[in-house]
């Protein structure tokens, strides 16, 4: 199935070519089917084009910085290196402002989380590979101020998208056994819900 398909790729084994435009708009356009309550739009992707990778750096330097003044010169390079990977990177943001105030933080974060999955899957059907990653530099003033956010603004992660130069082995997925439970007389229990008893 194509959902047991997907699976990350770490950006530095996604090479280029990435997605045509044609692609790229298809899978964004599917991204906004995702359940969005009082259609507010919460959430938001800001694409980081290679002419601007150097910019991005900068910010992942400085934030490995804010953190650790004492940090060395390679692992200051090595902050850097992380924006240069991956043929398409977008970041995720969420506005906890926009729109009815009444449409709670986290529900805006499900919205965006349930579109980054509709992109990554649709990604997946067409072979690219993806991955998310995130960070302490996130929540850096360095690349806040780089993306220019808001103080209701909020950097989720990273989406690393391009073709796939190495793939591992799938990891084991747990069953539903493994996160479903249900609710009973006794309280919640786990696993499936009893079959009910068969009608005369």
């Amino acid at each position: 199935m194509l959902m047991e398909a997907r699976q990350t790729i770490l950006p530095k084994r996604l090479d280029a070519p990435g997605p045509d435009p044609d692609e790229w708009r298809t899978w964004l356009t599917s991204a906004a089917s995702a359940p969005d309550h009082g259609q507010i739009l919460p959430w938001r992707f800001i694409c980081v084009p290679q002419d601007q990778r150097s910019r991005l750096g900068d910010a992942f330097a400085q934030a490995l910085l804010e953190r650790d003044p004492a940090a060395t010169d390679e692992q200051v390079s090595q902050a850097r290196d992380k924006a240069l990977r991956a043929p398409v990177l977008l970041l995720l943001v969420v506005d906890g402002a926009r729109g009815d105030p009444g449409v709670d933080l986290h529900e805006r974060i499900l919205s965006a989380g349930c579109a980054v999955q509709n992109l990554l899957l649709m990604a997946t059907a067409q072979g690219y590979g993806s991955a998310l990653t995130s960070g302490k530099a996130l929540k850096s003033t360095a690349l806040r101020a780089l993306f220019g956010l808001t103080p209701d603004e909020h950097a989720l992660c990273f989406l690393s998208l391009g073709t796939v130069r190495q793939r591992r082995p799938a990891r084991p997925r747990p069953s539903p056994e493994d996160y479903l439970q249900t609710l009973g007389e006794a309280g919640v229990m786990a696993g499936f819900p009893p079959a009910p008893e068969p009608t005369e």
